[in-house]
């Protein structure tokens, strides 16, 4: 994968010692968090010009009452911007986007349950109505949860729905269709009707349809494949977050579930790479590719289009500590590029978006990438 640029982001020994965290695009606009701030300095977000090859910084906004930002993302039509906070006084904080260079704050939701931190925060439409789907951190005795938030009214978000729910944490949502899926970490993955399934769910009442644990637990984060192209909606790939060392080493696979059946389904695939693990992904649907961002590994891009259940004996492999046989994408030949493995200095890729030809990569330690996505061959 071809490197177009990078953003100009300042060393973490002059920049208050910032990392970056999530992004978000959208046109020629990026905002990136800023993760595990220290206590002697505001987090922040940044806003980035995205246009030319290497993107360019524009302008900072401060968050107050924050030591962490995790989640950003930009509703569907592109009027509002949505970060996650953490962690005593957790938080969503919203942000119109009349001018996407200049995010205004509207509002701030907290209460109770989000008090001890909102670790991701996902927006989207149930039934044509804007939702949160909120995140929590466990503390102590006290579970993690997952809270669902009214946003059709962003001056006023309402909370419609709270339940404990996760081993130790639910640490991320993927809504399409008025389907949610759940990563429950060692509770496995979830998949719940919320206004779009036969159960009659709502996001005030949810319905579990099924679920699933895959190998090694870990269960970080979830993507539903709606191929455009083929219509296939069958799977539902699973990010494992293993142990890891910022700037050392990283760990954990992603998992291919077979949600044809939602109420059983079953992990079929997986891939793994040596010497580095998986955070968040970003699908370029119309073309059948996954892209994900792998910590010190840089990004990996995949091939997720037609069968991925059915592989030759030669290429099947067992996840690390388990003794199944599971197809590996890998020996499948599905790995189709690598970016940003050897850029000429060390990366820490946290996540990835795809928009229009370009992939746009979250690197912890130096901020911004904006690379060229692979053609299909």
């Amino acid at each position: 994968m071809t490197v177009q640029g990078r953003g100009n982001f300042l060393p973490l020994t002059t920049n208050g010692g910032r990392y970056s965290g999530e992004i978000a695009v959208r046109g020629t606009t990026a905002y990136t968090t800023t993760w595990n701030n220290s206590s002697a300095v505001a987090s922040v977000f940044y806003v980035w010009d995205v246009s030319a090859a290497a993107p360019r910084l524009v302008d900072s906004v401060k968050v107050d009452s924050a030591t962490t930002l995790g989640d950003i993302q930009v509703s569907d039509d592109g009027t509002l911007l949505v970060v996650a906070t953490e962690y005593t006084n957790g938080s969503i904080v919203i942000y119109d986007l009349a001018d996407p260079r200049k995010p205004q704050r509207i509002t701030r939701f907290r209460n109770g349950n989000t008090t001890y931190g909102v670790h991701t925060a996902k927006v989207g439409r149930v039934n044509g109505k804007l939702y949160g789907f909120l995140c929590i951190d466990p503390v102590g005795p006290v579970k993690a949860q997952i809270v669902i938030v009214d946003l059709s009214d962003p001056a006023n978000p309402k909370q419609v729905y709270q339940q404990a729910i996760g081993t130790p944490y639910v640490h991320d949502t993927f809504l399409r269709d008025g389907i949610l899926f759940l990563a429950l970490w060692n509770d496995g993955l979830a998949i719940w009707d919320v206004g779009g399934g036969a159960l009659g769910g709502t996001p005030a009442a949810p319905k579990e349809i099924g679920r699933v644990k895959t190998a090694n637990g870990k269960v970080h984060n979830v993507w539903w494949l709606k191929d455009p192209v083929t219509g296939n909606a069958k799977y539902a790939f699973v990010g494992e977050e293993g142990a890891n060392n910022l700037g050392t080493f990283s760990a954990g696979d992603i998992h291919v579930v077979d949600v044809g059946d939602m109420s059983s389904p079953k992990e079929v695939a997986f891939f793994t790479t040596a010497n580095a693990g998986t955070h968040n992904f970003s699908v370029d649907e119309a073309n059948g590719i996954l892209y994900a961002a792998y910590y010190n590994g840089g990004v990996r891009a995949l091939d997720v289009r037609g069968d991925l259940s059915a592989c030759t004996a030669a290429q099947r492999s067992s996840p690390a500590n388990t003794t199944l046989q599971l197809c590996d994408l890998f020996k499948m030949g599905r790995e189709l590029g690598i970016g940003l493995q050897d850029p000429g200095n060390p990366v820490l890729i946290w996540g990835v978006q795809y928009r229009n030809g370009l992939v746009y990569a979250s690197d912890m330690i130096n901020g911004i990438w904006k690379l060229t996505a692979i053609a299909r061959p």
